[in-house]
Parts: C-alpha cells; structure tokens; sequence
C-alpha cells in the first residue's frame, strides 16, 4: 500500500502513559514506511524515554500545529480525546479530501471496548462540523483494536541475554537470587514488598523518584536505574522473574515480556479503576487452577489497595486481605498462555493500517 502521513496528538496529562504510548505507536507506524508527525504538548520525557528518536517520525509542539502553516496529514489521530487545536481541526474540515479523524481511546478490557470500537462519531458543530470522527479501541479481545506490538517483538525476545543485559548495566544476579522490577505510582503500597519478596534473595530494580526502596528486608537488594529509554524498558521486563508494571504502556509490555506481573491500575477518584481491574483478571485467569486464581486476585486487589472488596460473581473469594506471591511457575504458565491468546489477534498498528486503508 502506499503510505499515508499521520499526525498524532498527544496531550501529557500526568505521569508517562500518555507520551509512552503515542510514541511507540509513532515509532511504529514510521518502522512500517509511514510518515508521522507527533504532536506534543510536552516532550520532555523523551530525552529519555527515545533519545535517538524514531525512522519517518518528526516531533512538534502543539503550539506549532495550531500555527496556520501546518497542513493536517491523511489520517488525524487523537490519543485520549485529547481535542487537537481548533484552528487544526477547521483546517481538516476546509481539505478537499478530509483527513481520517481517529480517536484511540484508553485501553480497557470491559465489554465496551468491544461494543464501541470502530463506531462513527458525526461531527455538527464546532471547527469540525461536517467531520466524521472514528472510536479505536484498543483490547484483549477480538471486535476490539488490538494491543501496540511490533512485528518483530517476539523475535527479538528470544534471542535475548538476560545476564549480558545485566552485566553491560553493572549488575550480576548472586546465586539463587531472583530479579524482579518496579514501576508504580507514588501511592503503591510498598510496605507490602518486605513480607511479598522476602521469601527468596531478591534483586529489586527500580526507576528514580518513582518509587523509593522498601523497609529494609534481609533478603532484598534494591538497586535505583537510570530512567531507561523504551527498547531499554522491554529489557528489563525480559530480565526480570516478576514484574510491577503501571498504567497502560509498561502493563502492555509486562503482557508481552511473558513474565508473572502484578499491575497498578491508574487510580481514579470515584473507584472505577476496580471495576476495570476484575474485568482484566477475569480474561487474563479464564480458566486459571482455582488457588492461583485467589492468590493472583488477592495479590493485586492488595496492590491497588483494594483488600477485601469482593470479586465478580462466581469468581475466587477474595475478601481475604492476605497477599503472598502465588508459585511463581504456576504463574509463569498462566502468563505464558494469556501472551499465546493475545498474538493471535492482530496488533494495533496493523489494525490502524487496516481501518485506515479501508475508510480513506
């Protein structure tokens, strides 16, 4: 096919989730000969995040967008709702051939996703009237968009040196001593990490300002890591024995690096992050032995500070607040099975390529 120019809004509300996945997607689209151009209102986290930047992909800032020199691309895509600049969006109205307006929405493994992925949204008032606006959803779930994995992922997984990797940061596993990851939010019970990691000698690695070492436990070995870039990330997930991912892109990638995980869903005010936390653990351990069911339940429920609220009907009781680590290969193989089901469904970029291919 021949390629179409993207433009790629992205509005970095909090934390770096939002930014995180524009830019894998940017940079995915663009290893796929697509041209895009990402359009942030506050690009600093990639110094780090991409510090050499990405093939076909050119960042902007959102001042410049609204600027009246900048021609809107063949497809428009929205990340979150974000609403580009209104002067932008009049543009599109005013093309011969308007661009394809998409809005890529949170990632959610509620039933929604699926109900309202790929529906039209007309547009009747506003700079964009006379638009048609496009819901993407990505999802767990056929119906839904997909998960961001690019095509050559897995087999760079396997072909990866966990102890190489290490050695080249400056770190060597002692013997018996597991490696395990963390990423959370300021509000992450760490108090929790002693009593879950103790059981074992741990190697604890962990990014800095984001989460602070846990009380001092004998057989735990915490070690700060620079902010690391996103190839970087993936890395360590592959390294590691266990994972503590947050928010939506390192989630994502826990998924594929194939290893146990424990996630810390974004916290929302009125409690909605339960609800779309048990709809997550309800595909993810469909059919999982009924024990590591409870354990992985009670676990993550204690991890987003949701000890004691009970489950979904005729799900695992999970009303009892005590969280230990389930076996870690029991574990394993359930995550193992969860990652077969997911690439069986075609990634999101493909699907973008698809919808966008279809509808232009």
């Amino acid at each position: 096919m021949t390629p179409m120019r993207w433009d790629l809004f992205c509005r970095v509300v909090d934390n770096f989730g939002d930014i995180g996945v524009c830019w894998r997607l940017a940079a995915d689209l663009g290893a796929r000969g697509e041209p895009v151009r990402l359009w942030v209102d506050d690009a600093s986290a990639l110094r780090w995040m991409a510090p050499h930047g990405a093939p076909n992909v050119q960042v902007g800032s959102w001042q410049a967008a609204a600027g009246s020199g900048t021609e809107p691309a063949d497809v428009v895509v929205e990340a979150f709702g974000c609403d580009p600049p209104p002067d932008f969006v009049a543009r599109m109205a005013r093309r011969t051939a308007p661009p394809l307006w998409i809005n890529l929405e949170y990632l959610s493994a509620e039933a929604y996703a699926q109900r309202c992925h790929a529906l039209r949204s007309p547009q009747l008032a506003g700079p964009g009237r006379g638009l048609d606006k496009w819901f993407f959803y990505p999802g767990f779930e056929p119906g839904t968009g997909g998960l961001l994995r690019e095509p050559g992922l897995m087999a760079e997984q396997r072909g990866f040196d966990k102890r190489a990797w290490l050695r080249h940061r400056g770190l060597t596993l002692r013997r018996g001593e597991r490696a395990v990851s963390l990423f959370c939010y300021p509000n992450a019970p760490l108090h929790l990490l002693g009593p879950l990691l103790g059981d074992a000698p741990t190697l604890l690695l962990h990014p800095p300002a984001v989460a602070a070492p846990p009380a001092a436990a004998p057989r735990l070995r915490c070690v700060a890591l620079p902010w690391l870039s996103q190839p970087d990330y993936d890395r360590l997930l592959w390294a590691c024995d266990l994972n503590f991912v947050r928010g939506e892109d390192s989630f994502v990638r826990a998924q594929w690096a194939g290893k146990p995980f424990v996630w810390q869903i974004y916290p929302q005010h009125d409690a909605a992050h339960a609800a779309k936390l048990d709809a997550f653990l309800a595909h993810m351990l469909a059919g999982a032995d009924p024990v590591l069911d409870g354990a992985l339940r009670r676990l993550w429920h204690a991890w987003n500070g949701l000890a004691g609220q009970a489950g979904q009907a005729g799900q695992a009781d999970v009303s009892n607040p005590a969280a230990t680590l389930p076996p870690l290969p029991a574990w394993w193989a359930q995550v193992q099975g969860w990652r077969d089901r997911l690439l069986r469904q075609a990634d999101l970029g493909t699907q973008l390529l698809g919808f966008a291919a279809r509808k232009s």
